[in-house]
């Protein structure tokens, strides 16, 4: 008896088990397989359908998200152009609103000096004109009476007015 070739008699029980076994998982259990095998090709394919939509849907998502930085960018830029424009006016009206107010108290200024100065020099010609009235009539009262006297008197009046 060699190993390698089986007898008629095993072949042919074999064959008649194997069918027995084969019309029994026909008859109950082939159904069952099927119908599984099915339901899981269907969860499979609708599972794959999903990830397809969601990766759709990723993507999607992925480019409204990129408007939307795109879109704040542009925003921020614009933002920043008007902070920067509104901070030169700015700088430039007080600028100009403190070289006017500059300009104002110099003018100002020039005026009280100008007035300082002409209310100095009228009261100066005030008290050149009294003391001119002074000597002029110490000079007439002297000059009838003396003229050394009248000499020495406005030498020392002269003397007074500029110690």
């Amino acid at each position: 008896m060699n190993p390698l070739l089986p007898e008629l008699g095993l072949v042919l029980w074999m064959s008649v088990a194997f069918l027995v076994v084969l019309f029994l998982l026909k008859k109950f259990a082939w159904e069952g397989i099927i119908k599984a095998l099915n339901d899981r090709e269907e969860f499979i394919e609708r599972s794959l359908k999903s990830a397809e939509e969601a990766k759709a849907q990723m993507s999607d998502l992925k480019a409204d998200n990129e408007k939307l930085l795109i879109e704040a960018r542009k925003e921020r830029e614009q933002i920043l152009k008007e902070a920067k424009e509104l901070k030169e006016k700015i700088l430039s009206e007080a600028k100009i609103t403190a070289s006017e107010e500059g300009n104002r108290l110099i003018s100002t200024a020039r005026s009280e000096i100008d007035k300082e100065k002409n209310q100095a020099l009228a009261d100066i010609k005030k008290q050149v004109a009294e003391i001119s009235l002074e000597v002029a009539e110490k000079v007439i009262r002297k000059e009838l009476s003396d003229k050394n006297a009248h000499e020495a008197l406005i030498a020392s009046h002269l003397e007074e007015q500029t110690n």
